[in-house]
């Protein structure tokens, strides 16, 4: 009689016989083995039509994301003993045509197909019960046949395909959001009549069974559309993208309009809201760009942010006055009813605004895509602007009132003429993105009073020439000021104590910087592709220098490396074509291999006395640093109005001229950087009258 344990010793002994067999053949699959079953997890073969092998039927699932992004899979054949495809297994595969799936799969994981561009047709085993969120999203399927015995069709699973028509089974009990949406050629959706859950039309209009809840209007469909009477909800997306739809009656019925229900129906330039609608969500109507004109009933409780944002011809929002929720100005602006929240301004309303006094909040994308928009004028009553609230608008400047406190996410983002903007010291909080792609932005004055710098805030804004960081802002989020091309001149305050991930990446005019001495983390590729980045100061407490940190900064010849700094990583000076010198100040911190990569002339400087130091450091040769005697400074005066003294010291030596505004708390800036022909060298500083006091100090480099 066999035991337990020799059961389990043949059923690993015959496994291995069978991963054995034709070695090389399967080398292309790996897979993870749990109770007696094989998942596939990875595959590295050459691609083309893949067949995934059984394995005597031991291989019973595709693992998650196992051929995501392969640009080489063009077929795949599935075994019969496969019933589960994982999640992303086979999405963003743009040249995937044919799938032949095998009879034994019941469940097709989210996005499992997403984005498969070429895929135009598949076969759904009559085993499969699940369909994924977005399984299908984004391919080109023109026909699908889904079979009785499917239950649940995901959110997205088919949306932005090339259905022209599809029949819902009898089987399915939950069908989710947008399941179809997007999809430009479908003009009809079909319910067998045994279902229990749906029902559609006569005119392929998808609702549930009681016909109260509107889930999906097809795409293709064009004119005008009357919702039936029994209609009680029209779902989020509902008509989403249905470029066609050129009118809309909504009936005395219906009392919810989804989020986003309407959104990017192009061509829809009538609408009609039934006396009883309650609530219209968040981008119910947003991006129609041929609606001029809408009226909101007193029924309405409830507005969601960006309702009718981005609507290019709307002109006026009227409110029945006898609603006690909102109102609308005479000249069609949206509010709450005490006009102290400004919830909505017409996208086609071209020129100048000035925002009533009495306001003190503007909602999230109340001004969004309104490119009419040229000037503004915000009350001081005003203390919060919303997410996104002038995204796109075509604001040319902004002056903040103080008072206002909190600038949302996204807030002006997009902004492609906005040239300059005034944050007064009131702001605390100015949110990710706040200026985000504001391309023509060339000045802006950043508060104290914000501690923290977040995320993006003014990246991509390719006109600003200079950025003062002032005291009292602490952080400087990832990506900040990523992308400022024309950014030349920046100063970073004392206060500053992190510099986040690619926080001043690929700002190509940015010539100096001088890291602060709180500054402890210098974050990955923060000041990478500076390309003109000849000075850098760092601070005495920076301890870590991130992967990436310098990267092709094309013009720095030499640094000093503080002692204080421990550890280096991948790449942290890579391709600094022109670097020569690094000098360290200290014992040898970690570093990373590759942190010199393709610095062929860089030699490695260290301290006499120092420890950890060998012949090569980052697999570059390192030699003793024999510091020379330091400048000094004499003939202090004014020649041509402007104060300037001599700098004595070693013939050719390079010297950095820096200066201070407090000697109590120094952050020191410089000013100028001179080799000493002759031994010496005359310094003016032209700017010396702007400050009430400034203290210099020279050091050689």
């Amino acid at each position: 009689m066999k035991t337990e344990a020799s059961i389990r010793t043949t059923r690993v002994l015959t496994l291995l016989l069978v991963l054995a067999s034709s070695l090389a053949a399967k080398a292309q699959f790996y897979y993870a083995y749990n109770k007696g079953a094989l998942t596939l997890t990875a595959y590295s073969g050459p691609g083309g039509a893949v067949g995934i092998p059984s394995l005597s039927g031991l291989v019973t699932s595709i693992g998650d994301g196992v051929f995501m992004n392969s640009t080489l899979l063009k077929r795949v054949s599935i075994p019969y003993s496969v019933t589960n495809i994982g999640a992303n297994a086979f999405a963003y595969c743009p040249n995937l045509t044919g799938v032949g799936m095998g009879s034994g799969v019941t469940s097709i994981g989210a996005n499992a197909f997403a984005y498969c561009g070429k895929l135009v047709g598949i076969g759904i085993p009559s085993g499969v019960t699940s369909i994924g969120d977005g399984a299908f999203a984004g391919t080109s399927l023109a026909a699908v046949a889904i079979p009785n015995g499917v239950t649940t069709i995901g959110e997205a699973a088919f949306a932005g395909t090339g259905l022209a028509g599809v029949t819902i089974p009898a089987s399915v009990t939950s069908i989710g959001q947008g399941s179809f949406a997007s999809c430009s050629k479908l003009t009809a959706i079909t319910v067998d009549p045994l279902n229990s859950s749906y029902a559609s039309s006569a005119d392929g209009v998808l609702f549930d069974k009681n016909r109260t809840t509107l889930l999906q209007y097809p795409a293709a469909k064009t004119g005008a559309y009357v919702i039936p009477s029994s209609v009680t909800a029209v779902l989020d997306g509902a008509f989403a993208s249905c470029s066609g739809l050129t009118g809309i009656t909504i009936p005395d019925s219906v009392i919810t309009i989804g989020d986003s229900a309407f959104d990017g129906c192009t061509n829809l330039a009538n609408v009609t809201v039934g006396t009883n609608v309650a609530a219209i969500g968040s981008g119910a109507f947003a991006g129609c760009a041929s609606l001029t004109n809408v009226t909101l009933p007193s029924s309405v409780t409830n507005i969601g942010g960006g309702a009718f944002g981005s609507c290019g011809s709307l002109g006026a929002i009227t409110v029945d006055a006898l609603n006690s929720f909102y109102s609308s100005s005479a000249d069609g602006v949206l509010f709450d009813k005490g006009q102290t929240t400004l919830l909505q301004y017409p996208g086609g309303k071209a020129g100048a605004y000035a925002v009533p006094n009495g306001v003190v909040s503007i909602q999230d994308d109340a001004f969004a895509g309104c490119f009419r928009l040229t000037t503004l004028t915000l009350p001081d009553s005003l203390s919060s602007i919303g997410a996104g609230a002038f995204a796109g608008a075509g604001l040319t400047g902004l002056t903040i009132p103080n008072g206002v406190t909190s600038i949302g996410e996204s807030a002006f983002e997009d902004c492609f003429s906005l040239a300059s903007a005034t944050i007064p010291n009131s702001v605390t909080n100015l949110a990710d993105g706040a200026f985000a792609h504001c391309s023509s932005l060339a000045t802006v004055n950043i508060p104290g009073s914000v501690a923290s710098i977040r995320d993006q805030t003014f990246s991509y804004c390719s006109s600003l020439t200079g950025v003062s960081i002032p005291e009292g802002v602490t952080s400087i989020g990832e990506e900040a000021f990523y992308g400022c091309s024309s950014l030349a001149s920046l100063t970073i305050a004392a206060s500053v104590t992190n510099i986040g991930d690619s926080a001043f990446a690929w700002c190509i005019s940015l010539a100096e910087v001088t890291i602060p001495n709180g500054v402890a983390n210098i974050g990955d590729a923060a000041f990478a592709d500076c390309r003109s980045l000849a000075g850098v100061t760092l601070g005495s407490g920076v301890t870590n220098i991130g992967n990436g940190a310098f990267e092709f900064c094309d013009s720095l010849a030499s640094i000093r490396i503080p002692g204080s700094v421990a550890s280096i990583g991948s790449d942290a000076f890579g391709y600094c074509s022109q670097l020569t010198s690094l000098y360290f100040q200290g014992n040898a911190p970690a570093v990373s291999s590759d942190a010199l990569t393709r610095d062929d002339l860089a030699v490695v400087y260290y301290l006499p006395g120092a420890t950890g130091w060998g012949p090569f450091f980052a697999e570059h040769p390192t030699a003793p640093w024999v510091t020379q005697a330091q400048p000094t400074l004499a003939g202090f005066g004014l020649q041509a109005n402007q104060f300037g003294f001599t700098v004595t010291g070693a013939s050719n030596m390079v010297v950095v001229v820096e200066a201070t505004t407090d000697l109590a708390n120094p952050t020191w800036y410089p000013l100028q950087t001179n080799t000493l022909t002759g031994a010496s060298s005359y310094f003016s500083d032209p700017l010396w009258t702007n400050y009430p006091a400034r203290f210099y100090r020279v050091r050689g480099q």
